[in-house]
């Protein structure tokens, strides 16, 4: 993916750069909201990544002009303005997902890669997910591994399809809170070291191969 990174601390902005580069994204970088704005009207990105907080045009009114004359590149709002009128503020001008300072890299990186995957043209819808052996079917809301029927709850159902839609990725805990639980802020529990001690209970320890693992100080993945 080429990603623009719009960031006026240059320290930051390396941070940034080193984050996606590692992860095999060809990243440029702007210092200042004008500049940015001119590079990504002008510029084929699939991903931006904007600080809220810019001289001369700050983020806000950069992705909202730029939304305004017709761009398209999904935009991830960098700020340490973190709390729930600040990330609405983000969504509602154009940006497509917010993202708190300070930040881990491993979720940056996840992050930038969802919003490319939007880019991508659209396809039928799925109806059957598979990872190695682990089989879901969308449809009929069914699970099986080696051609056992696995009985899932239906938290754990949600859990396992948004593993398997990311599989071979990263998932961070602040992920699997928005997406699978649909919670905006950390309720402080051991909610989803439950349910994910559960789910792998049913889907690895009857089989030789286990496919849930947990990625120490980074959250999760699913992969054969």
């Amino acid at each position: 993916m080429r990603v623009l990174v719009i960031e006026d601390d240059r320290e930051h902005a390396n941070f940034i750069n080193k984050v996606l580069s590692e992860a095999g994204h060809d990243v440029e970088t702007a210092y200042d909201g004008a500049n940015g704005l001119a590079l990504a009207r002008d510029g084929a990105f699939d991903a931006l990544v904007v600080d809220r907080m810019l001289p001369e045009k700050d983020g806000l009114k950069l992705v909202e002009e730029y939304r305004n004359g017709g761009g398209q590149t999904p935009a991830l709002f960098l700020s340490a303005l973190s709390d729930v009128d600040n990330r609405v503020e983000g969504l509602k001008v154009g940006a497509d997902d917010y993202l708190a300072k300070p930040f881990a890299p491993a979720e940056l990186a996840a992050r930038v890669e969802a919003l490319g995957r939007r880019q991508t043209k659209e396809e039928p819808p799925v109806t059957r997910l598979k990872v190695g052996d682990l089989e879901m079917d969308l449809l009929e809301r069914k699970v099986w591994r080696e051609g056992q029927k696995i009985d899932l709850q239906p938290r754990e159902f949600r859990l396992l399809e948004f593993l398997m839609r990311h599989a071979g990725q990263v998932v961070t805990r602040t992920m699997l809170l928005e997406k699978v639980w649909d919670y905006h802020f950390d309720p402080q529990t051991n909610v989803i070291d439950v349910h994910v001690s559960r789910l792998r209970a049913k889907i690895d320890k009857d089989f030789d191969e286990p496919l849930l693992q947990t990625v120490r100080g980074a959250g999760y993945c699913l992969q054969a």
